[in-house]
């Protein structure tokens, strides 16, 4: 089969890791690397064994496939073009900054019969994928927290944390949502950096969603309640433990709590997410995360961030 010709737009903390995984795959050739700036675009070209460039202007047509880690102000003119040009595309989270451009995107992409992912990484951790999706749940909470880094600060904590629950939970309930009530605070930059969510869909579930990044401590859970079972999710340690009623009493006329646990090895979400971008590409088989998926989780996210009073 013939390499795929692939090149990373956007350099920076995260671009560099996505330039190393395209790299590291024997069915792909990294052609290019796009940042800005000139010294970063070098760099990580030299240690890729690739070129470098600070417009991708002229790699459009050039390359079958890209990953698009710009800053999100610009994901919707960059993806765009590349769609244009015939390139599929894989484009960090949120996907765009308006659902209009969202749309553009997804309509582009299915008119020219290309793969348009969306970068919400945590749907490629292990302790996700090993969800049974047997029972829908009927009540979740989730928690993200992390200490201040003034690397992501371009948007608030929603866009940058929450969005990755919002996410895994609307794949998870797959329903219509009702009402979203948001209640948050700016303690450190101009935007949200606290916030709390309640989701309530239309079958009934709701989930509770907390997200902050001036937490002085590290912590991504999440835990569901379905009709037979209590599931806990730790996305950071990967442990997925289930709590169900067994066969025998754990008193008269009440049933046994049986808990399993899974721990799972640590692995490489950005490796395994980029490899599902280059199968879908080769297969035909319809993303993980879609366009569509995208879009949902951003809808959403920009609804909470309107009840908190941003713009």
């Amino acid at each position: 089969m013939k390499k795929l010709k692939c090149a990373v737009i956007g350099a920076g903390y995260l671009g560099k890791f996505h330039a190393q995984k395209y790299a590291a795959l024997p069915d792909c050739e990294l052609v290019a690397v796009v940042d800005i700036n000139k010294t970063i675009a070098n760099q990580i070209a030299a240690d890729n064994g690739t070129k470098a460039y600070t417009d991708y202007k002229p790699i459009l047509g050039e390359v079958d496939a890209v990953s698009i880690v710009v800053p999100t102000t610009y994901h919707h003119q960059v993806a765009r073009d590349f769609l244009l040009a015939g390139a599929h595309v894989l484009v960090e989270k949120p996907i765009t900054v308006t659902v209009a451009e969202a749309d553009e995107l997804i309509a582009l992409a299915r008119e020219k019969n290309l793969v348009l992912q969306v970068g919400h990484l945590e749907r490629f951790n292990p302790a996700v994928l090993g969800l049974e999706r047997d029972e829908k749940p009927l009540f979740i909470e989730s928690h993200r927290l992390s200490p201040f880094n003034p690397r992501a600060n371009d948007v608030s904590v929603v866009l940058d944390l929450m969005i990755h629950d919002i996410d895994i939970i609307l794949a998870l309930v797959d329903s219509e949502l009702e009402r979203i009530d948001a209640s948050g605070t700016a303690v450190l930059t101009q935007g949200t950096d606290i916030a709390n969510a309640r989701l309530l869909f239309t079958n009934g579930c709701v989930a509770n969603v907390t997200a902050s990044r001036i937490s002085m401590k590290v912590e991504r859970k999440m835990r569901m309640f379905r009709p037979s079972s209590y599931v806990s999710v730790d996305f950071q340690n990967r442990v997925l433990t289930k709590h169900k009623t067994g066969t025998k009493e754990m008193f008269p006329g009440i049933p046994e709590i049986v808990t399993e646990e899974s721990v799972f090895e640590s692995g490489d979400a950005l490796l395994e997410e980029i490899k599902h971008f280059v199968n879908c590409i080769n297969t035909g088989a319809y993303p993980l995360v879609s366009g569509e998926a995208g879009r949902r989780a951003l809808e959403t996210a920009i609804k909470i961030t309107e009840l908190l009073g941003e713009k």
